[in-house]
């Protein structure tokens, strides 16, 4: 390296000369100057010769030395590829400037591309969120809505229910209401018949001029207490007058009143037979003698016309009762007494005031006749739960009823008045029910057995009802007392009377009907899941018992031939299979002796059923075995 070393001082030492300070420009030339102070001076002999020349400074021609020349060749290619690297440079730098500027611009572009995506961005982003922000308003508009609507709808339904409950109470009311104008017209229209008949024996008062000659009775006390109780009753009929029903108060007056004068008429009576006990005195030794002549000549004109009569024509000619038997009677009158008994029980559960008592009355009343109403021809479970339903009523046990729990020892008296309506409403199946559905009698029949098993008081009831409404189930036929009137005496027998009037004979003949069959069924029926053995709690001993005393009895027109014939096509195979013979004999007996007492009775237009009646016992009798009495309704 020491020549690179020498090279450098060299030019070290140029730089440093006098012409090494010497400065360039390299445009001295395009400009006629000459940079470099470095010339040469010329001098020759020829400037003393001239002496003129001799004032003029002498013209100095600078020239450059060849190494000068050849430095400033140098310079000037150097310079000259300065400026050709500088303009390439520049060009280059140019180039690279546009290039920068252009990758500035776009990328410029791009980032204002960028930007209005971002800006876009943005905006969607803002309308998204402003439209999720709607949304969720809008369901939450929505939900406050369905809300809304569900409250609208809760509330409507417990309005609904509220309006529900306010017309079950309403019409709970008018049937109250009603029950209670119902009770009001019947107690009027026995007010009036109070004081009808307390007028009529008050007439009876009054002395009767030809009946009485030669009796000294003084009837001025009694005609004085008779006016007294006849004022006493019309107080009470001027009161109900103004608008308002009679109450239980008024009732139990004008009752007493009408004992009253019953007593004051059986006084007179007594008092008047007194009197006239001792003029009859007289004339009943008259009156046999003649009784026994007028007997006499009877007896011997009939020994006259026939006189040989034989034993059955005895019978036949013999008169049959118009009344019950004695026996019968009495057990009629106890069953009503007791039937009485019941109902005065409960008076204080029949008359309540107060809205609970009267809401317990009508579930009790529901729980207790609901079951018996769904009682038809239907068998089986369905029977069974009915009756086990029933039972655990009389029992004492909470049943439900119209979805509340109801219970007889919710009230002091509730038995009993549980025990008389089911009685009732059991009677009442058979006028109604199986008056129209014959087939019914038997599954009705069978629970009624079933509860007269179980709860005898219930069977009593049963009973006594069906002997009110249908007083030939005892057999009874009421007779018509002095004093008491035409309708009255049709409701004793039987017939229904309203405002309208009197049933119809077709109506009367239909109920009755039906409760014979219910009855005849009962008789011949058991409960089939007793665990009690031997015949049911009325068995067929009373069948036997009443088709005996109806024989006895005068028959009655149309009813007589109606009953007979319900009765022995329901209960009569089971009869003739307990009594066999003796029962074969009973229609005989019906047939040939019976039969033509009902044809006696009957009129042309009542002949439907006596046909069936006869048409009945000609069947029974082709055959006279088992099998002979092919009846539709024989076993249940």
């Amino acid at each position: 390296m020491p020549s690179e070393n020498l090279r450098w001082e060299t030019l070290e030492a140029l730089k440093n000369s006098p012409k090494g300070r010497i400065k360039y420009s390299p445009d001295c030339l395009e400009r006629g100057e000459v940079k470099p102070k470095t010339y040469i001076k010329l001098q020759n002999s020829t400037a003393d010769l001239s002496p003129d020349l001799s004032s003029t400074p002498p013209t100095a021609i600078f020239l450059l030395s060849p190494r000068a020349t050849q430095m400033a060749g140098c310079i000037r290619i150097c310079e000259e590829n300065h400026r050709a690297k500088a303009k390439s440079a520049l060009s280059l730098r140019q180039e690279l400037q546009e290039q920068l500027v252009a990758a500035v611009a776009g990328r410029e572009s791009e980032q204002m591309k960028r930007f209005e995506e971002l800006m876009e961005l943005k905006q969607r982003q803002e309308y998204q969120s402003i439209r999720d922000m709607m949304e969720k308003e809008t369901q939450e508009s929505l939900g406050r809505q369905e809300k809304l609507k569900e409250e609208y709808r809760h509330r409507t339904k417990i309005l609904n229910l509220r309006l529900r409950e306010m017309e079950q109470q309403r019409l709970r009311e008018a049937e109250l209401e009603r029950q209670r104008q119902v009770e009001g017209r019947e107690r009027l229209r026995t007010l009036n018949a109070i004081q009808e008949e307390v007028l009529q024996l008050n007439q009876l008062l009054e002395p009767a001029p030809p009946a009485h000659l030669g009796l000294s009775v003084d009837h001025t006390s009694y005609i004085t207490r008779g006016n007294q109780l006849c004022s006493q009753v019309s107080e009470v009929i001027r009161t109900t007058a103004e608008g308002q029903f009679p109450s239980v108060e008024d009732m139990t007056v004008t009752e007493r009143a009408l004992q009253e004068m019953r007593s004051l008429l059986r006084a007179l009576q007594e008092e008047v037979a007194q009197a006239q006990e001792r003029k009859k005195k007289e004339q009943e030794e008259e009156e046999e003698k003649k009784k026994k002549q007028a007997e006499l000549k009877v007896q011997q004109e009939e020994q006259k016309k026939s006189p040989a009569l034989s034993a059955k024509d005895k019978i036949r000619k013999q008169g049959l009762q118009d009344i019950a038997e004695d026996s019968t009677f009495k057990w009629y009158t106890e069953l009503q007494d007791l039937a009485s008994q019941y109902s005065q029980s409960f008076e204080d559960l029949n008359n309540a005031k107060d809205m609970q008592t009267k809401k317990l009355r009508m579930e009790l009343q529901k729980a207790a006749t609901i079951p018996v109403s769904q009682i038809s021809s239907i068998s089986g479970s369905q029977l069974k739960e009915i009756f086990d339903k029933i039972d655990k009523l009389l029992s004492g046990r909470a049943v439900v009823s119209g979805g509340k729990s109801v219970s007889t020892s919710q009230h002091p008296h509730g038995l009993e008045y549980v025990s008389y309506k089911l009685a009732e409403k059991f009677v009442k199946q058979g006028e109604e029910e199986v008056a129209s559905h014959h087939e019914a009698a038997f599954p009705i029949a069978v629970v009624a057995s079933g509860m007269w098993e179980l709860h005898p008081r219930v069977g009593n009831l049963i009973l006594a009802h069906l002997h009110k409404k249908c007083p030939y189930a005892v057999p009874h036929y009421p007779d018509m007392k002095e004093g008491t009137s035409i309708e009255e005496y049709q409701k004793i027998l039987g017939y229904r009377v309203d405002d309208s009037g009197v049933e119809g004979q077709d109506s009367f003949l239909k109920r009755m009907s039906g409760m014979i069959r219910l009855y005849a069924a009962i008789i011949q029926l058991r409960w089939p899941h007793s665990n009690k053995q031997g015949p049911g709690p009325h068995g067929l001993n009373h069948g036997w018992r009443w088709l005996a005393q109806m024989l006895n009895m005068e028959p009655l027109a149309d009813v007589t031939a109606t009953l007979l014939f319900d009765f022995l096509e329901v209960c009569g195979n089971a009869l003739m299979k307990h009594y066999r013979g003796q029962f074969w004999k009973l229609l005989v007996l019906i047939k040939e002796e019976y039969f033509s007492r009902i044809e006696a009775v009957t009129s042309a237009g009542q002949l439907g059923s006596v046909t069936r009646l006869k048409q009945f016992l000609e069947v029974s009798q082709e055959e006279p075995d088992e099998q002979s009495l092919c009846l539709k309704y024989s076993e249940y």
